[in-house]
């Protein structure tokens, strides 16, 4: 496995809308940056508006879209960047088809950010898991469309039961074990 001096890798985050995967990401990869990586964020709402626009969100488009964002992802991890994703990916069989493809070119460390859709919806400002709870959107994942939880996460990092800080702790844990992140120094003090 490579050092985080001898290329690349990502960091993807998995989990439903409102666990927590962006604000995660991106203190990530401030972490990361700090510690002298050079870091890419792709965001899964970021990216379908600029790489998936009109795609849908049936299984095949959100398979598409995700795909995508592993493809960027892959060529990135090859250049030697840091790359943190953040998007819901709801299924199993495409999360493992993007695991394959960054793969090829580096570590891929898949974190799940858990929270369960009551959590998530009590969080949601934008109301969206409201609207879908009635009716007025469908093929929302976690409520009409599923969210298969990953079995093969590295980190499991559970939204409700810990802080934000926290669960970055969880991940920079993995990457400096995994000898991907250097190891943060103490500070001054």
């Amino acid at each position: 496995m490579a050092s985080s001096t001898e290329g690349g890798f990502t960091v993807w985050l998995t989990g439903l809308s409102g666990a927590g995967k962006t604000t995660i990401g991106h203190a990530v990869a401030a972490e990361l940056e700090r510690r002298g990586l050079h870091v890419e964020v792709l965001d899964g709402d970021i990216v379908r508006t600029h790489l998936s626009k009109g795609l849908g969100y049936s299984h095949e488009d959100r398979d598409t879209n995700i795909e995508r964002i592993g493809w960027v992802a892959s060529r990135l991890t090859r250049h030697g960047a840091a790359v943190v994703v953040a998007a819901i990916s709801p299924y199993d069989a495409t999360r493992k088809t993007v695991r394959a493809l960054v793969e090829e070119q580096g570590p891929f460390v898949e974190v799940w950010v858990k929270a369960s859709v009551e959590e998530c919806a009590r969080r949601d400002a934008k109301g969206l898991y409201a609207k879908a709870f009635a009716g007025e959107i469908t093929q929302f994942t976690g409520v009409d469309d599923p969210y298969e939880e990953p079995d093969d996460a590295e980190v499991v990092a559970d939204t409700v039961a810990l802080t934000p800080d926290e669960s970055v702790a969880l991940v920079m844990a993995e990457l400096e074990r995994l000898g991907l992140a250097p190891v943060a120094e103490p500070a001054a003090g």
